[in-house]
């Protein structure tokens, strides 16, 4: 079997995978700002990632995989004031109850789509106390400066020694200056710099005591403390989306080889963007759709309603590292391979063994796990998929056999394939709860379009029975949410 090879952003080629410890992968994800539901091109990202995390465990290594909440000190392009905490100022909660809600909604999602959690799930807000004690270390080392009660990193005294542009391949001189800390511009020794920690301004909600002054640490500065302590000063793989390259994961490694003079990853790794209908898909535009929406089809863009491994599998067509593009026809294509690769394999059951073998498993497994150690190129892995779909429904005719050997190899190779590295689900083994889910958002919708009628009398009745089951429904800016008492 050829030897796992990984797409490096680092050195731009595919490398061998040696991991620091053998048998041991560490493993760090950017996870979400939790200020918003969160949408389809964000769960692609943790979805690419969750198949390489299931990939390792099937080879049989020990996988530490670390992925982060930010919760606090994600600033906006235009403000002084972080995300999370404009949206509470807007909804008049406290930042936590903002940060509570999507994090449920984060979990909730990706518990749909199958995926496996994480080892360690940490919060940049209860890394305060290391995040403060990381800018004590770049000061001392003469990285960080301190400006009014705000310091900043300072990349061109860095970039004597160091390459502040290794990972994205941009040189200092023309780099642009926005790095998401455009408040501090007149503070700092150069445009380049970026924030270590932030001094509150009187009407930010959340802020810490630190040495310099009340406030919040530097959104980079996050990832670097809470990877590194985790997975140590040296890891093997960090992975997060692709707009995440430059500045987040350049002044990442900028902040760890201050801190600990080395190179924090062997292996940079970065997904593509999900579009829809051929535009980014983006919060901040709007040009965004939501898991549920597409569950429930409660939507202007698509035809129907898909299931969540329906979607799962068409993510997993594309290339973690290719653009792809969403649209109804797209996905109903997708859905219709899916349909054909479950029914293939619910006629595993029935397949009788032969004394002779018509069909090279082994071969074709070789071609599998080929197509995986090829930087995990679930495409051509699907394609293998439907090659056995072909021998399966052969056999199904009788027309091709398998020795018993052969058979229980074949039967175990698939279901491993399908079910425990692209992390499908069989079609109608939804559980109960997402069910009721779907049920309720199905009956939001239905009250939406007694509101646009003005049915109003409807649109009570919904809301008065859903009550009367202990369904509780909010009507807020972003539309109606649900609770269960």
């Amino acid at each position: 079997m050829a030897p796992l090879k990984i797409y490096n952003s680092l050195s731009n080629t595919k490398e061998v995978f040696k991991p620091i410890h053998k048998d041991s992968v560490g493993m760090y994800v950017c996870g979400p700002t939790v200020y918003s539901n969160v949408h389809l091109g964000n769960v692609r990202t943790f979805m690419s990632f969750d198949m390489i995390f299931r990939y390792f465990k099937h080879l049989g290594y020990k996988v530490r995989y670390v992925r982060n909440i930010t919760d606090a000190g994600h600033l906006e392009d235009d403000s002084t004031e972080d995300k999370i905490s404009k949206k509470a100022r807007l909804e008049k909660l406290e930042p936590m109850e903002i940060v509570q809600q999507y994090t449920v909604d984060f979990h909730n999602i990706l518990e749909k789509f199958n995926f496996l959690t994480p080892n360690i799930e940490p919060t940049a807000t209860g890394h305060i106390v290391e995040q403060i004690e990381a800018i004590k270390t770049i000061i001392d080392k003469g990285l960080g400066y301190e400006v009014n009660g705000s310091v900043y990193f300072d990349v061109v005294k860095y970039n004597k020694d160091k390459h502040y542009g290794i990972l994205s391949g941009r040189n200092i001189e023309d780099m642009i200056t926005n790095t998401r800390e455009l408040d501090g511009q007149s503070e700092k020794k150069n445009p380049q710099d970026f924030a270590l920690w932030k001094k509150a301004s009187p009407q930010h909600i959340m802020r810490w005591p630190s040495p310099w002054s009340d406030g919040f640490p530097g959104w980079h500065l996050e990832c670097t403390v809470m990877s590194t302590k985790y997975l140590g000063e040296q890891f093997d793989i960090h992975g997060g989306g692709m707009d995440l390259k430059f500045p987040h994961h350049e002044c990442e490694i900028a902040q760890a080889e201050a801190c600990n003079n080395l190179a924090p990853v062997n292996y940079w790794m970065h997904a593509n963007m999900l579009t829809l209908n051929g535009k980014k898909m983006s919060k901040s535009t709007g040009n965004n759709i939501l898991p549920n929406e597409i569950f429930d089809g409660s939507n202007a863009l698509l035809k129907k309603a898909f299931t969540p491994s329906a979607v799962r599998f068409f993510c997993m067509q594309a290339h973690y590292r290719s653009i792809l593009d969403l649209s109804s026809d797209a996905l109903e294509a997708s859905e219709k391979g899916f349909n054909r690769l479950m029914e293939a394999i619910a006629l595993i059951p029935e397949l009788k063994s032969a004394k002779m073998s018509t069909f090279d498993v082994s071969a074709w497994k070789d071609k599998c796990y080929s197509a995986l150690n090829d930087d995990f190129n679930t495409p051509i892995l699907i394609a293998q998929l439907f090659e056995a779909v072909k021998q399966i429904n052969l056999m199904s005719e009788s027309k091709a056999s398998l020795t018993q050997t052969d058979l229980d190899n074949f039967i175990k190779a698939i279901h491993a394939f399908v079910f425990d590295i692209l992390g499908l689900e069989k079609a109608g083994s939804i559980s109960q709860t997402q069910v009721l889910e779907d049920v309720v958002h199905m009956l939001i919708k239905m009250r939406n379009q007694a509101r646009t009628d003005k049915n109003w009398a409807l649109s009570d009745q919904i809301r008065d029975e859903l009550a009367g089951y202990g369904v509780q429904l909010k009507d807020g800016k972003e539309g109606t949410t649900f609770s269960v008492n």
